[in-house]
């Protein structure tokens, strides 16, 4: 050490290895080789990411919407309402009827009228959809050909099937009050159902399947108290 008075002068030296520490960072540490790692980003980063997502679903979720608001429309308007006028070209043939017995009748007696009907499903085409329609026996009218009609639930019965006797009165029978031929129908209502491959609903309404016409000649039956048969007395009245 010197002392020139206006400085101190220090030298030496000093021969022990000194430590050189530790480091924070581990000595097996890497830098990536690409650019593949990334710092985590602030939260002020993730704030303004988050908004940005937000806003993208927001768009995303809207055009969906009215994607879909569309596409239902669209498909409200392939299929209009469906009436029952629709369907009238589906429905079954008429039914025809039979007066017992044989088409003949009495004046002044019953005539039993009975015609068949059953449910039908039958497939085609509506507005451009296929389909399938089902039809079910609703109600009958049956017009006589004099002027008189009424109106079942049943298209009737044979005599034979009911266990009675022939011009007994039924449901479905008619009493013509004077001999001639008469034009008798029987028409019958259907109410439908459609079916296009979801399931069936109801269509309000019914249609009418005409049905063919049939000739009923009515006689007339005169009755007289004889003493002997038309074989024991050929000129009695009646024979």
């Amino acid at each position: 050490m010197q002392n020139s008075g206006t400085e101190v002068i220090i030298d030496g030296s000093h021969d022990t290895e000194q430590s050189p520490g530790t480091s924070p960072i581990n000595n097996d540490w890497q830098p990536p080789l690409d650019d593949s790692w990334t710092p985590p980003p602030t939260p002020e980063e993730e704030f303004d990411e988050c908004l940005r997502e937000w806003d993208s679903y927001i768009r995303c979720y809207e055009a969906s919407k009215e994607v879909e608001g569309e596409e239902a429309e669209e498909e409200a308007l392939a299929i209009p309402p469906i009436t029952i006028t629709d369907l009238a070209r589906f429905a079954p043939a008429g039914s025809s009827v039979t007066g017992e017995p044989d088409n003949v009748g009495v004046a002044g007696l019953p005539t039993n009228f009975v015609t068949t009907a059953s449910a039908q499903t039958v497939t085609g085409e509506l507005f451009g959809f296929p389909v399938s329609v089902r039809f079910t026996p609703s109600a009958y009218d049956f017009s006589f050909g004099d002027g008189d009609t009424v109106t079942t639930t049943s298209g009737g019965t044979t005599w034979s099937d009911l266990g009675q006797a022939q011009f007994t009165p039924t449901d479905t029978s008619h009493t013509y009050r004077e001999r001639g031929t008469y034009t008798a129908r029987a028409d019958v209502r259907y109410t439908a159902e459609v079916d296009f491959g979801i399931g069936w609903f109801p269509i309000s309404g019914e249609v009418t399947s005409t049905g063919p016409a049939q000739d009923v000649r009515i006689f007339e039956a005169h009755t007289a108290l004889v003493a002997h048969t038309c074989a024991q007395a050929p000129s009695s009245p009646g024979c």
